[in-house]
């Protein structure tokens, strides 16, 4: 298959805020949109967007992971970014409809049906740089993705930077592209200088999250990662992975953890660290970089616990286990 979020389905879901209020969603071909050369968006990047999935069970049935939740997040980040409040009864129902669409293109897994809900500003103002753009367009893109995993996958080599950080600290429970584009630069340099495959941002020290997931350490039973605040991605997958875990007995610490005790707690030859993500659901960390030397996470290698956990929800996802919490929206 091909890369990942590369193949789109010919249509998506599509609407505008205009006036006040919010169009009727409608379907429209999702190779182009109309967007003025002043559109607030392209000036003062007022854009925010979600990724979830769908899924196809072994009797045919197609269901959304996790829906709510990300609408909740989606409509925070409009809110956080002055954008016009989306109705998340109306996107969710673009959702649904846009999948059930395209039921037959959604793969067996470990594939899945990537979901892309976009919200952009899109004012033709340029002289808006202090202020927000009254208009906006939210559309439904999706992709067929295969096993994000597939030839194998080696655990990660994440570099510990403690004087950068991802975005401004009070834009990091924002879903947006800058914060996205905020962390390229150096993820780049990391891959360049040291053979990195992600940053681990720690200003003054502060275990925060990467460039595109959040962090987990696994101690034994314990499972330590920093306490929500408006500093970084709440993400999706790391409250799931939080809660499964908590189901099967582990101890959660959620806690400001320090890169010294980080890379102490790491040399203990049974500690597991793992990213969280909803493209790769929750990959192990081989190996920390910080201050040119290489430190091995416990054995450097996937650790028990990470694959355990990773399975749970996969299979919960997949159909394969009950939706006990339940995470899953049925389509049609």
């Amino acid at each position: 298959m091909a890369a990942f979020g590369t193949v789109f389905m010919p249509y998506m879901a599509f609407t505008t805020f205009e006036n006040d209020q919010w169009s009727e969603a409608t379907i429209v071909a999702s190779d182009s949109i109309q967007l003025h050369p002043g559109a607030h968006v392209l000036h003062y990047s007022s854009t925010c967007f979600e990724g979830l999935k769908a899924f196809k069970h072994a009797d045919g049935s197609i269901h959304v992971f996790r829906m709510d939740q990300n609408l909740a997040r989606f409509n925070q980040s409009s809110r956080l970014l002055s954008l016009p409040n989306i109705d998340p009864t109306q996107v969710s129902k673009m959702i649904l409809d846009i999948v059930e669409q395209y039921t037959a293109d959604i793969p067996e897994p470990p594939g899945s049906m990537y979901i892309r809900p976009t919200h952009i500003g899109t004012e033709a103002a340029i002289g808006k740089a202090a202020a927000p753009s009254t208009s906006s367009m939210l559309y439904v893109l999706i992709s067929p993705v295969g096993d994000y995993f597939a030839g194998g996958a080696k655990p990660l080599r994440v570099l510990l930077d403690e004087t950068g950080m991802r975005c401004a600290p009070h834009m990091g429970m924002i879903k947006s592209g800058g914060n996205y584009a905020s962390a390229l630069g150096p993820i780049l340099a990391a891959k360049h200088d040291v053979q990195a495959d992600q940053i681990l941002f720690c200003p003054n020290g502060d275990v925060q999250e990467t460039g595109a997931a959040n962090f987990l350490l696994i101690d034994g039973n314990e499972i330590i990662t920093k306490a929500l605040d408006q500093t970084f991605l709440h993400g999706v997958t790391r409250s799931s992975i939080l809660t499964l875990a908590a189901d099967m007995g582990m101890r959660i610490t959620e806690t400001q953890l320090s890169v010294d005790e980080l890379l102490k707690r790491a040399a203990k030859p049974n500690v597991e660290a793992a990213l969280s993500g909803t493209a790769a659901v929750l990959t192990s960390v081989g190996t920390l970089i910080h201050d040119g030397k290489e430190h091995a996470v416990g054995s450097g290698e996937h650790g028990p616990s990470t694959l355990k956990l990773r399975q749970a929800l996969n299979d919960i996802q997949w159909g394969k286990a009950p939706d006990k919490f339940n995470w899953l929206t049925k389509v049609g």
